[in-house]
């Protein structure tokens, strides 16, 4: 699978670790950054997994800041895109099989280093169970449609 990883300053050091279990799962990796720990801000990072997800150039995504709520934010701004910060094995779970996340946001404050390679690895070969989900997933898609004049 292509995935995309980025992150703000705060997630670098965890995201170096996510980058290297994902190679070691042999998926391929598009590191968006930061090459470095200085300061960036989350947008930024955000936008560029987002539109690799939202374009098709990468099956899914993960993202890495403070508390994964900001990069959450502002990658759901993206057509197509369904992120969502999970905190736990049950939600990363829960996240692909009811919901078909393709962009998995996580704390670097937050989550131990074993924790977050177990995530991964739950949400990596988590199937969407599709459904009754589907058409829920595909309600949610709607709304990204404009809506007709009234």
């Amino acid at each position: 699978m292509r995935i995309a990883v980025g992150s703000d300053h705060r997630g670098f050091l965890i995201k170096s670790k996510v980058v290297e279990l994902l190679k070691r799962l042999n998926h391929e990796v598009v590191d968006v950054g930061p090459p470095s720990a200085e300061s960036v801000d989350y947008p930024d990072i955000a936008q560029i997994v987002a539109a690799d997800v939202s374009n098709g150039n990468v099956e899914r995504g993960i993202l890495i800041c403070g508390t994964g709520i900001g990069m959450c934010i502002a990658a759901n701004k993206f057509p197509g895109v369904r992120a969502a910060p999970c905190h736990d094995d049950l939600t990363a779970e829960m996240s692909r099989r009811h919901n078909d996340l393709n962009v998995l946001c996580l704390s670097a404050d937050m989550l131990g280093e074993r924790l977050i390679d177990r995530m991964i690895e739950i949400w990596l070969k988590t199937e969407f169970e599709g459904g009754r989900h589907a058409r829920r997933v595909d309600k949610i898609g709607n709304l990204e449609k404009p809506s007709p004049p009234v």
